[in-house]
């Protein structure tokens, strides 16, 4: 659907919605899904950094721990407060969460011409505005939590005209990726069309079939068994440094560097460790995917498992 009114979308202009830095403490995980088939995801430049019918853009944090330090959600534009929820808990297991609630903890701002911004999976008690109030771009509006339909730390910001959603980074018709260069970003906001489309735990080191099938990933693990961490990547470039780690209750108990040394359209990359005389102990593990160019992050995921 195109615009009503190109004009308003000229005159209309977005400040960053997180106080972080892209590359360094924060990242566009997925963008706006512009592939209407069911099953499939485009990014708007015609990469895969998107999720199926993703209505939205997630921009990630790197760590749990800034969770408690405390990420300001910032007001994108000029506008008044239309609508709040701040009663969910920031619970990563997502328990009670529905298709109604999945926002989380949110606030929605109007703006001029039909605009309308949404800021998702705020943390609970954090929200500092009212609906009715007036708010000025770069305003705070809350801090990023881990409410509603959502295990890892980042904001879902979605944007409106009316009832129609707007990719910000590509305002042409949806179902559609590179129509043109317009973009609603005072400052421009850096692109990379590599991604990483999934990370996990698993039980041995997987091949591709059974990432892309689902059969390598495990949510559960007895304590004898092999902690592997694996990553699938699309279109990293030759130098890009691949960080795989794991987490344990007591402490770190791998990190892995990897340099990819070939431009591919899919890296498969896994790295782990055998139980040790007795077993892994029971409890919550972290693994973590760190995909950096340069220096700069370009890609990140989490993955998590139960020993018991």
């Amino acid at each position: 659907m195109l615009l009503a009114n190109q004009t308003q979308a000229d005159s209309f202009r977005l400040g960053f919605p997180l106080d972080c830095t892209i590359g360094e403490t924060c990242f566009v995980e997925d963008y706006v899904d512009h592939d209407p088939a069911k099953g499939k995801q485009t990014d708007f430049a015609c990469g895969l950094n998107s999720r199926d019918g993703h209505k939205g853009t997630d921009f990630a944090l790197l760590s749990f721990d800034e969770i408690a330090k405390g990420v300001a959600v910032l007001a994108a534009a000029d506008g008044v407060v239309f609508r709040t929820r701040d009663e969910m808990p920031d619970d990563r297991l997502m328990r009670g969460v529905t298709s109604q609630n999945a926002c989380g903890n949110a606030v929605i701002v109007t703006h001029a011409d039909g605009w309308r911004t949404q800021y998702c999976h705020l943390k609970l008690g954090s929200i500092t505005v009212q609906p009715g109030e007036t708010v000025e771009q770069g305003q705070v509006l809350g801090f990023v939590g881990l409410s509603g339909q959502t295990n890892h730390p980042h904001l879902h910001f979605s944007l409106y005209q009316g009832k129609a959603l707007v990719d910000p980074f590509q305002t042409g018709p949806l179902g559609q990726c590179e129509t043109s260069d317009t973009s609603l970003w005072q400052e421009p906001i850096p692109y990379t069309k590599t991604g990483i489309m999934t990370a996990g735990f698993s039980d041995h080191i997987p091949d591709l079939q059974e990432v892309r099938d689902g059969s390598a990933f495990r949510e559960t693990s007895a304590a004898s068994q092999p902690l592997v961490v694996y990553m699938h990547a699309a279109y990293a470039q030759h130098g890009d440094l691949l960080t795989l780690s794991a987490q344990g209750p007591e402490g770190e108990i791998f990190e892995r560097e990897i340099v990819l040394k070939s431009p591919q359209a899919s890296h498969l990359r896994a790295f782990g460790r055998k139980a040790p005389a007795g077993g892994w102990p029971n409890g919550e593990y972290l693994g973590e995917a760190l995909l950096t160019r340069k220096g700069k992050v370009i890609a990140h995921r989490f993955a998590h498992l139960t020993v018991n």
